[in-house]
């Protein structure tokens, strides 16, 4: 009976895992390692690499062996397991960043055996050409999204809604049209956690015209803006400033290429009302 009750069981899981599968268009696997300890490590890295009806990732925690199943148009293995990396968790392609490895757990706190293994086989004497070609490639990628800031907030220095409106839809399409895959670790990761927010802001903005309402996003729009500036390369130095005046007296922050003061949350009317209060470069 128990035998009988175990197979019936095995059977409703493959049952399972090939429903789940055939939910995935254009779908491929891929079996990668990734370094983990326990059952939590198992839902931490299950939850985050998986995405409904794109991805699902199955990973077994006595070999550290993940099975990766995804649609290959809309994302791919890079992508996945920079998810899982974000999180704390290495693989045998990307390293956790330190703090989130650290944030984890102690019973998840793997041997870090990949950091040793990757530094090992990175190549030391052939960086110069195909390194720079490559750090441009990856800068060029946010240059677009962050050009098309620029134009809006100089859009709402003016106080000019309908320019702003139109100024959001091209940086949103500048967003769209970034390619993840050709970022740095450290700047995929931050782009990860503030896509969402990229395109609502500038959703919100480019659907009206309405000057306050659009100013209301821009200050949390500035706020990823200025995350991902702090983490990209840039050849000019970009000016963070503030205004103690704006959000009610509760004050926001803009980025700006130039030093001097154009407020965008109130133009003409208090134009060099501000600061900068960090120069990035």
């Amino acid at each position: 009976m128990n035998t009988l009750k175990k197979t019936m069981m095995a059977i409703v899981l493959l049952l399972s895992i090939a429903v789940s599968n055939a939910q995935i268009k254009n779908a491929t696997t891929d079996t990668v390692k990734i370094f983990g300890n326990c059952g939590m490590c198992e839902t931490t890295i299950e939850k985050v690499g998986t995405i409904n009806k794109v991805a699902k990732v199955d990973w077994n925690k006595d070999t550290s062996m993940a099975t990766l199943t995804y649609d290959t148009k809309q994302t791919n293995q890079d992508e996945i397991l920079k998810r899982i990396a974000l999180a704390g968790y290495d693989s045998e392609k990307f390293l956790a960043p330190d703090k989130a490895y650290s944030n984890l757990p102690g019973c998840c706190q793997y041997e870090r055996e990949a950091k040793t293994a990757i530094k090992s086989e990175e190549p030391k004497m052939e960086m110069s050409n195909t390194v720079t070609v490559t750090e441009t490639q990856k800068t060029n990628q946010l240059q677009p999204v962050f050009d098309s800031y620029f134009e809006l907030k100089d859009a709402l220095v003016k106080t000019d809604g309908n320019s702003a409106s139109v100024k959001a839809k091209t940086l949103l399409t500048a967003i769209n049209n970034v390619k993840m895959d050709k970022l740095e670790m450290e700047v995929h990761m931050v782009w990860m956690k503030v896509l969402n927010d990229l395109k609502e802001h500038s959703e919100h903005i480019a659907d009206t015209k309405d000057i306050k309402h659009q100013r209301d996003h821009f200050m949390d729009l500035s706020k990823n803006i200025y995350d991902l500036i702090k983490v990209s390369k840039q050849e000019t130095p970009t000016y963070y400033q503030h205004c103690p005046m704006a959000n009610d007296g509760k004050g926001a922050d803009w980025l700006s290429k130039e030093s001097a003061i154009k407020n965008p949350y109130y133009g003409s009317q208090m134009l060099t009302c501000g600061k900068t209060v960090e120069t990035i470069k």
